[in-house]
Formats: C-alpha cells, sequence, structure tokens
C-alpha cells in the first residue's frame, strides 16, 4: 500500500468515526458528556486537517476518463464527482410569450453562444458536500458539515446558501487544481434544455415519473402524480439528451449572476451577469420537490437573497467554460 492509499483509508475512518460522535452528541443531554463528545469531535476534526495537509503535499489524483470527454473527480473515501461534457453552442434563450405561465422576466429571448465547459451529473450531494467541507481548509467562510433538512448521503444537499456554494467551489477547486465554480444562468439553461425549444429538456409538458415536483398539479395535458413532499435521491429519474440529472425538480440550482428584471442588456457569451452590488439578489434555476410543474421549465428564473438557505435549495458545480466574474 502507498502512503496515499495509506492516508486515505486512515482518513475514511477519521470521520467514520466523527460521524458517530456527532450522532451521539445530537442525542445526548447530559452536558458533561456534550463536553467530552466536544472534545472527541474536535481531537478528530484537528486529526482530519493534519493527514489532509500531508495528503495534499503528494501529487494530485489523476482524473477517470469517463464516456464523450467527461471525466469522474475522485474526492477520496470513495466519493467521486462525475462531471459531464457540455458542448459548445448557440441558443435562443428565455421563453416566448405564448409559452403557457412564463413571465416578462423570461424576456426578450435572445440568442446566446455557449463555450464548452463540464457540468455536474447530478447536483451536489450531501456525501460530497461532507467530504470537501471536512477535507479542505476554510477559503473565506466557515461551512456547516451537515446543513440539510432531508438526510441522506446521495440526496442532494440543501439549506446552503450562494455564499457556501461559492466557499465549496473555493475549496473543491483547492482540493482538486481545477477551476470550480457556478454555473452561469445563460450555461445552466443551455445544458438544462439540451437542445430542447420546448418548455421542458422532456417535450411539452413533464410527469411525476421523470421530475420531483408536487404532482396535484399538472401542466399541459399532464395527468396527476406524486407529491413525495422531499427531496430524492440523485439518479432516481431519467437524464436530459446531455446526460444531466434533475435539472427540473427536487432543488432549485444556485447560478452565479445576479437578479435581473429582464434580459434586457444581458450578454450574449454565456458569461455571468453580475452586477458590482455583491448583497444583490442571485439567480436560481430549475424548481424543487414542493413546487409545481410551471415552476420547473427551462426558462423559469427564481431570486433570492445570496445569504439565505432553504431545503428547497442546493447547487451543482462547473469546471472550466465562459462564465466570468
Amino acid at each position: 500500500m502507498n502512503l496515499h492509499q495509506h492516508l486515505e483509508e486512515e482518513l475514511e475512518k477519521d470521520f467514520n468515526l466523527l460521524k458517530q460522535y456527532e450522532e451521539k452528541r445530537r442525542d445526548e443531554t447530559n452536558p458533561r458528556l456534550i463536553g467530552q463528545y466536544n472534545s472527541e469531535i474536535n481531537r478528530i476534526k484537528l486529526q482530519i486537517s493534519e493527514r489532509q495537509q500531508e495528503l495534499d503535499k503528494l501529487p494530485k489524483t489523476s482524473l477517470t476518463p469517463a464516456t464523450n470527454q467527461s471525466f469522474i473527480e475522485e474526492l477520496g473515501f470513495g466519493v467521486k464527482l462525475e462531471m459531464i461534457y457540455i458542448p459548445g453552442g448557440t441558443f435562443l434563450m428565455g421563453a416566448p410569450k405564448i409559452e403557457v405561465d412564463s413571465d416578462d422576466d423570461e424576456r426578450p429571448q435572445h440568442y446566446v453562444t455557449v463555450k464548452p465547459f463540464y457540468l455536474g451529473k447530478y447536483t451536489i450531494t450531501q456525501e460530497q458536500w461532507e467530504k470537501v467541507v471536512y477535507s479542505c481548509p476554510t477559503i473565506e467562510d466557515w461551512l456547516d458539515p451537515h446543513p440539510s433538512y432531508f438526510k441522506g448521503d446521495k440526496l442532494p444537499v440543501e439549506q446552503v446558501s450562494w455564499y457556501d456554494a461559492v466557499e465549496f467551489c473555493a475549496r473543491l477547486a483547492k482540493k482538486t487544481g481545477r477551476q470550480y465554480r457556478l454555473p452561469s444562468e445563460a450555461e445552466w439553461e443551455y445544458a438544462c434544455r439540451a437542445g430542447s425549444a420546448k418548455p421542458f429538456a422532456f417535450g411539452d409538458t413533464i410527469t411525476t415519473d421523470v421530475v420531483n415536483y408536487d404532482g396535484n398539479y399538472t401542466y399541459g395535458n399532464a395527468p396527476k402524480g406524486k407529491y413525495r413532499v422531499q427531496t430524492t435521491a440523485i439518479g432516481t429519474f431519467p437524464p436530459n439528451a446531455f446526460g444531466l440529472y434533475d435539472m427540473h425538480g427536487n432543488v432549485l440550482e444556485w447560478c452565479a449572476d445576479s437578479w435581473h428584471d429582464s434580459y434586457e442588456d444581458a450578454p450574449s457569451d454565456g458569461s455571468a451577469w453580475i452586477n458590482e452590488n455583491d448583497n444583490q439578489h442571485r439567480l436560481l434555476r430549475g424548481g424543487s420537490w414542493n413546487r409545481t410543474p410551471e415552476w420547473c421549465r427551462s426558462a423559469t428564473r427564481y431570486r433570492y437573497s445570496p445569504g439565505s438557505r432553504s431545503s428547497l435549495v442546493g447547487f451543482r458545480v462547473v469546471c472550466g467554460g465562459a462564465a466570468r466574474t
């Protein structure tokens, strides 16, 4: 066994032990025992930090090739981040006035040319979040390793602010030596549509067989379906034509852009449209588990304070591409 494998195995043991103590502390009411658990948790975190620093001195883990120029980022401890290659192209961004339940903030429709980039196959999961948070030192902001309301390793991480997502990207970039960031709004819509000009990547409507949303409501001629009342595990539903999962529904996804009330004067090169006021609302896309189907359309736009958190909100990451800040 080489040093890299040894450190990975020891770190995995540390993470498992840390989880055990955190679970014990969560259920404990005795102040003395809580103090003991906190001491052990701090000791293990320090040990994780020391091992990670030693691991970071070793050569970076190489990428694992996947199909169609996509790749798999090895985060360690058996946790992987799958990145899908999105070919560049030109598309018509926004919704026409005839699209049912569309809004003026989705107009004017305009052509955007997007450069190639890599986008997460899935939204960031709780196990990916935990491993990156624990294994990478703080860049700008502290991150809660377990922020989500709905718990599960393969469930999307939620209850994360825009600032949290940006910090995660910075730590991931530091860990891997590659440029990770949030997608621009244009990149997100281009990837969501995957060549479709319809309201959804799947066509004129959706059902709860392909998207996690509030199935008590319908869009177009679709029947009523299930309301699952929570997030679902990644890979539960079919992907779009680019091989991306849950671009519609499950959790809303942060984009890099500041909020603008329309597309007047929007960039046409796929870059993020960011104002100087850092506290301005940021963009969310994709709908969520408790939204009605019209809010899951490819063109639907949401705005949210960059410091706010919700069980409806998660994100996925980009590696490379055209967005700029």
